[in-house]
């Protein structure tokens, strides 16, 4: 199976920039689906953007422009670079992967352990 360790979390005032790191072991991330969510205070997981093995990538409304999504082949990495942050990004955010088609799906099956994001206004 896939584990997954985020890392990258941290306080930032509005308008700063972040990049969380999604560390993977156990397999190759090349044909896997992988995708970034997050889940504010009182509030449940939601979407926030996938790509595909392919290098497909979906963005939620709330955040295209501002976040990006990448891979980086060598070190087995997937990263979420978060520019223009607002407060209602905080959050904990999560890396997932699944199988080619979990990011139309939504249906991730492998979840890391998540890395806090805060953003003071």
């Amino acid at each position: 199976q896939v584990q997954l360790v985020e890392s990258g979390g941290g306080l930032v005032q509005a308008g700063g920039s972040l990049r969380l790191s999604c560390a993977a072991s156990g397999r190759t991330l090349s044909n896997y689906d992988m995708g970034w969510f997050r889940q504010a205070p009182g509030k449940e997981r939601a979407f926030v953007v996938g790509i595909s093995w392919t290098d497909s990538t979906y963005y939620a409304d709330s955040v295209k422009g501002r976040f990006t999504i990448s891979r980086d082949n060598a070190k087995n990495t997937v990263y979420l670079q978060m520019n223009s942050l607002k407060p209602e990004d905080t959050a904990v955010y999560y890396c997932a992967a699944g199988l080619p088609g979990s990011m139309y799906s939504r249906q991730f099956v492998y979840w890391g352990q998540g890395t806090q994001v805060t953003v003071s206004s």
